[in-house]
């Protein structure tokens, strides 16, 4: 009795399967995978010769490393992180198809081919200042490459690395561009102060030959010029011939009368 309980138990067990979270079952009955994939939770299987392998649909990521040849023939280190995922339409054609982490058998050799196709195209120093550019151009060709088989979600380029002698090379290069960059820019300020102050000097030929022209047309127009700058101080001596305006033409103050010069005065008169 207690023996035919044990096989009831044992083959309840085995009749039964539960799919974790985030993953898809994929059942084989023999050697025979099954079209189709089973929901995550419980659900009732052939005892003793279906199993259930559970495969993860779960966003990972993965890094990588990868050697790159820019166009001017230099060696490029670079070290990337890739995100992503098996669709769940995918999980059988995965389990037939490819042996252990896809990422290895997949998706791994579709981005290292992909970067090296943009990184070739590009000079070592572009590659490090278009960095954004190069992770854009390297994550839609290893997509295309890979297909709806896999997702890739986004390719994460980490570091860029360069030999010593380069990475001086390429610093001595930017600074120059920027001294060059800097000579130009002063070059072109030069330029435009000069022809400001050819406009400057310009405006004021033109505005002394107007002024010049309209005094000789109306000769009053220089006292009006003289009483436009009077201080309001009628001045000391006049000349004989001096009028109008003329007379308002402001002089120096007489020096101011000091205690001594006034006692001195005083005497005399008395």
């Amino acid at each position: 009795m207690a023996i035919i309980l044990l096989v009831l138990v044992i083959a309840g067990a085995s009749a039964s399967y539960i799919v974790p979270p985030g993953h898809r079952g994929v059942l084989v009955t023999l050697g025979k995978v099954t079209p189709g994939f089973r929901q995550e939770g419980f659900g009732f299987k052939t005892p003793f010769v279906t199993t259930v392998v559970p495969i993860s649909i779960r966003q990972r990521t993965a890094e990588m490393n990868a050697a790159v040849i820019s166009k001017d023939l230099q060696e490029v280190r670079t070290k990337l992180k890739v995100l992503y995922r098996i669709p769940e339409n995918s999980t059988v054609q995965i389990y037939q198809q490819f042996k252990g982490d896809p990422f290895l058998s997949l998706i791994q050799p579709r981005v290292d081919e992909a970067i090296k196709e943009v990184t070739k195209e590009h000079t070592a120093q572009q590659i490090v200042q278009e960095r954004a550019s190069i992770k854009q151009r390297t994550l839609e060709s290893a997509q295309i490459k890979i297909g709806n088989m896999l997702t890739l979600v986004d390719v994460v380029l980490e570091d860029i690395s360069l030999s010593a002698n380069l990475e001086a090379a390429i610093e001595r290069k930017m600074v120059q561009e920027q001294e060059a960059n800097k000579a130009v820019f002063e070059q072109q300020k030069a330029q435009i102060d000069a022809q400001i102050s050819v406009i400057r000097a310009r405006g004021e030929a033109e505005s002394i030959n107007i002024r010049g022209e309209a005094l000789a047309k109306s000769p009053e127009l220089i006292d009006l010029e003289i009483v436009s700058k009077w201080n309001g101080r009628t001045p000391r001596v006049v000349g004989g011939d001096a009028g109008g305006a003329q007379m308002l033409l402001p002089l120096s103050p007489p020096p101011p009368v000091t205690t001594n010069a006034l006692a001195k005065k005083t005497e005399v008169t008395q």
